[in-house]
């Protein structure tokens, strides 16, 4: 038992400031993300809009769910709930009422996660995961506004390092994410023919400058696929290690950063390569963080920037738990809140690990449906599946053809241009945000017909209100599939319609 502890002491430590970095992190990526999706709030959370609450409620919702966003259909509303997520993360980002502010943001981006699953991606997920653990991490002992006030009522500094069961839920789930990703990537296109990076770069709807540059060499290609799947499945397995750990600490972050980093400059992915390089932020040792620490406030030493270096100083003092962490209930002794709080850490934990690897093909007793109610409610529910276990091939890209009462047929895609079949120069840049692109990839599937009309309709109403001068009476949805053949095949496109939809007259 003793060397079970030193074992986990030894590998599952974290630097308080790596933390601290990570929640600022966490926190501009939130406000980032809510930034883009007050873009279309009618469009993707208002009855107005591709998805109404009836719909919701019909072919997406589970008992488990819960969404302050579903109890009202007006834009308006969900405005509101913009402003009130927003309000939180900045104090989450500036690290005041830290842990309040956790479980507030938590909340209310798991809200918003389930008002609109038909625009969620990996990315999401592990977003809502990171903030989940992180109510239970002292997060806001550094680099806060709380640090501050600490300091103002005379908590003495204390050590940088920090270990606890949510150390351990929050590695793990890291490991977790690549682990079980090439797990999931079992097809040959993966681990055996390298194929899976030119099938993923023959998707014109989420193609990149770069990947347009190395999209033609076909060796490269398979280099980097099988490159992909190791590191994923075996880059895991250092954080395992109990010697050396910083050094092996810092060889996953740095491949992490560069591995997301080259993602983001081939495919279109929106704000998931950011999320991922957030969740490693806290796995920086100690010597980076110093040495972090040393070049920013390095910077503030400039002529003029006194008082900025002390504000810096101020924020850099650590925090004790004891202050940190004002959960004290006169019904509940002090004493057993952090046996609890370790032990539910522990429970979800374990829960996580068995719903992840039940999502697999390994030969283990999967996680029972019965007991999958509280994944869902509290959305520990976890799917790595990212380009698994194939890549998707049915490639295209839309045309959204009006007819004008002039006989005109105009493609809203191309802002009323004449139709015209041929691909664009840029599929990508068809769709405003990663939002939408991935609304239209799931447009796509058979089982979610159902969706079609309703984005049908909003089309027209939006058009027609937008452009009074030229209204049209009827859209066809039309998607011009152009399947991914092996080696640089081009398929001839074929002309599929999705949805017809007429302009109801008022």
């Amino acid at each position: 038992m003793k060397y079970l502890e030193l074992y986990l002491r030894k590998v599952f430590t974290v630097d308080l400031r790596a933390l601290a970095l990570m929640r600022i992190w966490l926190a501009g990526i939130v406000l980032l993300d809510l930034a883009i999706r007050a873009t279309d709030l009618e469009a993707h959370y208002s009855n107005m809009g591709v998805l109404p609450l009836h719909v919701l409620h019909q072919h997406l919702w589970l008992p488990q769910f819960f969404s302050l966003h579903a109890l009202s259909g007006l834009w308006q509303f969900q405005l509101a709930l913009f402003i009130l997520a927003a309000g939180f993360a900045c104090c989450l980002l500036l690290g005041y009422k830290t842990r309040l502010s956790t479980v507030a943001t938590w909340l209310l981006l798991l809200s918003l996660q389930n008002r609109n699953p038909l625009i969620e991606q990996g990315g999401d997920d592990l977003l809502r995961m990171l903030l989940f653990w992180g109510i239970f991490l002292p997060w806001g002992r550094f680099y806060a506004a709380d640090a501050v006030q600490a300091r103002k009522h005379g908590v003495l500094p204390q050590q940088t390092t920090y270990f606890s069961a949510a150390t351990m839920a929050y590695i793990l789930q890291v490991g977790l994410v690549y682990f079980c990703t090439a797990l999931l990537k079992n097809s040959p296109e993966w681990h055996t023919d390298g194929t899976a990076l030119y099938y993923a770069l023959s998707l014109d709807q989420i193609l990149m400058p770069v990947g347009r540059l190395i999209y033609p060499y076909p060796e490269l290609l398979r280099i980097l696929t099988l490159a992909a799947w190791y590191t994923e499945l075996l880059l895991p397995f250092l954080l395992l290690i109990p010697w050396y750990t910083r050094f092996f600490r810092m060889v996953v972050v740095l491949v992490l950063v560069g591995f997301h980093i080259g993602i983001s400059l081939t495919l279109f992915v929106g704000l998931f390569y950011l999320i991922n390089i957030a969740s490693v932020a806290g796995l920086l040792p100690s010597f980076a963080m110093d040495w972090l620490d040393r070049r920013v406030l390095g910077s503030f030493r400039r002529p003029g920037m006194g008082q900025f270096r002390n504000i810096f100083s101020k924020l850099s003092s650590p925090v004790s738990i004891n202050v940190q962490v004002n959960w004290r209930r006169p019904f509940f002794p002090q004493h057993l809140l952090s046996p609890v709080r370790s032990g539910f850490v522990a429970v979800a934990l374990f829960y996580c690990i068995w719903w992840n690897l039940s999502t697999t093909q390994l030969p283990i007793h999967k996680l029972p449906d019965s007991s999958r109610w509280l994944g869902y409610l509290l959305r520990l529910d976890q799917h790595w599946g990212m380009f698994s276990p194939t890549v998707f091939k049915d490639d295209g890209w839309y045309v959204l053809e009006g007819y004008t009462n002039n006989g005109i047929n105009i493609d809203l895609n191309q802002e009323g241009k004449e139709v015209d079949y041929s691909k664009p120069a840029s599929v990508v840049s068809l769709f405003k945000n990663d939002r939408w692109r991935k609304y239209s990839e799931n447009y796509l599937f058979i089982h979610n017909a159902y969706m079609r009309p309703y984005y049908c309709n909003y089309l027209v109403r939006r058009w027609n209100e937008a452009h009074p001068q030229q209204p049209i009476r009827q859209l066809e949805v039309i998607y011009m599939k152009e399947p991914s053949l092996p080696d640089y095949q081009l398929a001839v496109p074929t002309r599929e319609v999705l949805c017809s939809c007429a302009n109801q007259p008022e």
